[in-house]
């Protein structure tokens, strides 16, 4: 989104339009290319062969207030009509956690001019907020660059390999280790600790084979 990069959410939601099972919560990262951090990262990893087949070409749906839903967000709404009547809706609202300047680039986009307070918000605008709070769409045109990428998806198939020793079940004596492996887990330091663990368990067995 830009003009807004450094900026996160807490506890968002992060979903594939068009695919039930791609979802994910966690913090959310907009960066200068684009969105990132732990409920982008898990969605992609999940997705990714699936992503593969669409070439990279899809929308995502953000919940920026995580598992919140729209009803919820009326009656907040509702509260601050009463409540500060006289705000400015572009001002914010305090009892969401949403950085101000990207509550002011939503209510932008939901089409609400810098003076309209909350005492005269009408129905359509606000609802449009809504939307664009818990169910904004935007567009994945590409990925990035491999040499980005931390974690890669496919490898040799498990089932080929000993999961003792990581050699090779077709060539004896090839032995295979880290993302080589079909195996990637959800970002937190899983990808790093079965890099390593495979690579000891490799390493031992092939010093031991060239010992026999």
């Amino acid at each position: 989104i830009e003009g807004l990069s450094g900026l996160s959410c807490p506890y968002a939601h992060v979903s594939i339009v068009g695919e039930k099972k791609l979802h994910a919560l966690g913090p959310i990262l907009i960066t200068h290319w684009g969105l990132s951090g732990p409920a982008v990262l898990k969605t992609s990893a999940w997705g990714a062969r699936t992503l593969a087949e669409k070439d990279y070409q899809f929308c995502i749906r953000v919940n920026w207030l995580g598992e919140v839903k729209s009803e919820g967000v009326q009656e907040v709404f509702a509260t601050m009509r009463n409540a500060h009547p006289k705000k400015q809706v572009h001002s914010g609202c305090s009892d969401l956690e949403i950085p101000g300047r990207l509550w002011k680039r939503l209510a932008e986009a939901a089409g609400i001019s810098a003076e309209q307070t909350w005492a005269t918000l009408p129905r359509a605008e606000r609802d449009r907020l809504i939307d664009q709070l818990v169910a904004g769409e935007f567009a994945v045109t590409g990925k990035s660059m491999n040499k980005d990428e931390f974690v890669t998806a496919g490898g040799v198939a498990l089932p080929e390999v000993n999961p003792k020793t990581f050699e090779s079940k077709l060539h004896p004596g090839l032995f295979f280790a880290g993302e080589v492996l079909d195996i990637d887990g959800i970002t937190g330091g899983f990808n790093f600790q079965a890099a390593w663990t495979t690579s000891y368990l490799a390493g031992v067995a092939a010093a031991a084979r060239s010992q026999e």
